[in-house]
């Protein structure tokens, strides 16, 4: 059975409604990018990276193939199609008793598919 948390992300990724990830994430969450060295801190950092990630593969055939669950945990592997550029990832994602989004770290292959990542969620958190 799906945990709460992760349907609530799954519905967001679905309809991409930031204040609906907003509820979703701690205060103090953090984000772990793919292309990024360190941590990114905070609810409002977290939230801009997801949101941006969201509207990236939002046109694409962006979709969940497995999903793998703990007691405050969920790995959840995905696979998108970028310029005909197949992406694997995974999003681990713990959350606290609460039900609110901690920790969101995301890994991406083949490199091939990290380099169709990169420039266009650059643009994404550049932008305004």
């Amino acid at each position: 059975m799906t945990p709460q948390v992760i349907q609530r992300w799954i519905d967001y990724i679905g309809d991409h409604d930031p204040t609906q990830l907003d509820e979703l994430l701690a205060e103090d969450a953090v984000f772990y990018s793919p292309a990024v060295f360190t941590p990114q801190q905070g609810k409002a950092t977290t939230a801009k990276y997801l949101n941006a990630a969201a509207k990236l593969f939002g046109g694409t055939d962006f979709h969940y193939v497995e999903q793998w669950y703990g007691e405050h945990s969920a790995i959840l592997e995905f696979q998108a199609t970028l310029d005909g550029v197949v992406v694997d990832g995974i999003d681990m994602i713990h959350w606290d008793a609460d039900g609110r989004i901690v920790s969101f770290k995301v890994m991406i292959r083949p490199f091939k598919g990290l380099q169709a990542v990169i420039p266009r969620m650059a643009e994404l958190l550049s932008a305004p």
